[in-house]
């Protein structure tokens, strides 16, 4: 795995090695002691998360504060994402700024969200199947939504409108 880093420090893009022949391809999505050493920080997971969304489907912006604030690694087992990730602490330096990437089952990669920062995802695939892992449970009392067009974040453009839950609009 190597690590690429985007125009925010905290967030990183993981890119895994591929073992490619003529069956298909192996690679280890997840090892926790490679993990801790390419972002330079212990980080321990409690939850894994996976979502089935359609096309042109927007889900978020989302994050939790404190005490159940998370960080999140966020990958695609099948379809094709743009996944962002905001930073929404008051006092950082790069508050109200983002990080967008593709993340496909193809790409292979992953984003590292770490806590402090709202996360959501737009569905550019007919299908898209999101596994991530958290570093804190989920807390419904603690859950804070974003509109996703709050914060100037450039989303693809589609051929229709994004497909919202209530609680995302």
């Amino acid at each position: 795995m190597k690590v690429i880093e985007s125009k925010i420090s905290e967030v990183k893009i993981i890119e895994p090695k591929i073992f490619n022949d003529e069956r298909g391809y192996f690679y280890e999505s997840f090892n926790q002691n490679t993990f801790n050493e390419l972002i330079k920080k212990d980080v321990s997971f409690v939850q894994d998360n996976q979502s089935f969304s359609k096309y042109a489907v927007l889900r978020g912006l989302h994050y939790q504060e404190k005490p159940f604030a998370q960080g999140k690694l966020v990958r695609v087992v099948a379809g094709k994402i743009f996944d962002v990730a905001v930073d929404v602490r008051p006092d950082s330096p790069t508050y109200g700024k983002w990080v967008g990437e593709i993340l496909s089952g193809d790409n292979l990669k992953q984003l590292w969200i770490p806590e402090g920062f709202a996360h959501g995802f737009l569905t550019l695939s007919e299908y898209a199947c999101v596994l991530y892992k958290t570093t804190n449970f989920y807390s419904k009392k603690h859950e804070v939504n974003v509109r996703y067009d709050f914060f100037d974040i450039i989303w693809p453009k589609l051929d229709r409108e994004f497909t919202l839950s209530s609680k995302d609009s």
